[in-house]
């Protein structure tokens, strides 16, 4: 699944260039922050994420 667009990466960083394997690396971290903050969120007894769980 892929959750970082890849233009958006550089709209964020418009002087620099961007190489093509930022976003796949980029994708795999926001993936598992999320992965990590519903467990989180499932030990609190919770089925929303919140800000605090990241």
């Amino acid at each position: 699944m892929d959750i970082i667009v890849k233009s958006k990466i550089k709209e964020a960083v418009p002087d620099m260039s961007v190489s093509g394997d930022v976003a796949e690396a980029l994708n795999r971290k926001v993936l598992r922050l999320l992965e990590d903050a519903a467990t989180r969120a499932k030990l609190n007894g919770r089925r929303t994420l919140q800000a605090r769980d990241l």
